[in-house]
């Protein structure tokens, strides 16, 4: 944590141009983004939208005010609108990892 708090997370700026660049240099982009919030709910703060700058991600929060019961939730967050998704935690997930070919023929 850049700034040293325990309740503002900011990257350290180096660091974040670094893996952007990498990201842009590998062609990704990122799916998923998140975070927890330690002392409010799951849903993002006026901070967390004003810095939402990836319209296609997935903003997870997870929050842990509650130490026996967490909550997690996902947003788009697009021009400061703020959409909450479905999320559906499951036990188990397999996948196997096949090669190239491990996508299914659109058929």
């Amino acid at each position: 944590n850049a700034e040293r708090s325990p309740t503002f997370y900011r990257f350290d700026s180096l660091e974040q141009l670094k893996v952007w660049r990498q990201m842009d240099a590998a062609d990704e982009e990122p799916v998923v983004i998140y975070h927890s919030h330690t002392a409010t709910e799951a849903y993002p703060s006026r901070t967390d939208i004003s810095y939402a700058s990836e319209p296609a991600a997935h903003y997870v929060l997870v929050s842990t005010r509650d130490p026996e019961d967490h909550e997690l939730r996902s947003y788009r967050i697009v021009d400061g609108k703020v959409t909450e998704e479905p999320v559906e935690v499951v036990e188990n997930y397999m996948f196997t990892h096949t090669g190239a070919d491990d996508v299914p023929d659109p058929r």
